[in-house]
Parts: C-alpha cells; structure tokens; sequence
C-alpha cells in the first residue's frame, strides 16, 4: 500500500474507535491530518473566546514547517498507537 493509502486507511480507522480519545490526542490527530491534507495553517488566528476554533487552529500551527508525507506517517504512527486504547 502507498503512504497515502495507508494515511486514509488510518483515518478511517480513527471513526471506528469503539472510545473517544481524549481532547489532547483528538487536536493532535487534527493537526497533523489537516497538514497532511491542506499543509501550512494559512488561517488568520482565530479570537480566544472561539475556544474550539482556537484549539483546532493551533494544533494545525504547531506542526506547520512539516512536509505532508512527514504529516501522514505521523498521523498513521499515532493512530496505531491509540488503536490500543481505543479500538
């Protein structure tokens, strides 16, 4: 199979969890799947009392820099690792 493959695969895989990750591991999972699909955050910061918006904005920037290949093994290797816990 192909990263990219193997990345949608992982995705898939993460709606299949039988229980939800925790918030930290969900904007984690966000972030590098947003910059594995979209690359650099190029969104203006959203306000801080848009809570969620923030959060998922800043999951996005903290991994800004790494390359969409680098973001979707990345995202597969977390993904395996929370399959222990939550699949």
């Amino acid at each position: 199979m192909t990263l990219v493959e193997d990345f949608e695969k992982a995705a898939a895989e993460v709606k299949a969890f039988t229980k939800k990750p925790t918030n930290e591991e969900l904007l984690s999972l966000y972030g590098l799947y947003k910059q594995a699909k979209d690359g650099d955050n190029t969104a203006s910061q959203p306000w801080a009392v848009q809570v969620e918006s923030k959060a998922k904005w800043q999951a996005h920037e903290d991994v800004k820099g790494t390359s969409k290949d680098d973001a979707m093994t990345k995202y597969i290797a977390l993904v395996d690792q929370l399959r222990k816990t939550y699949a």
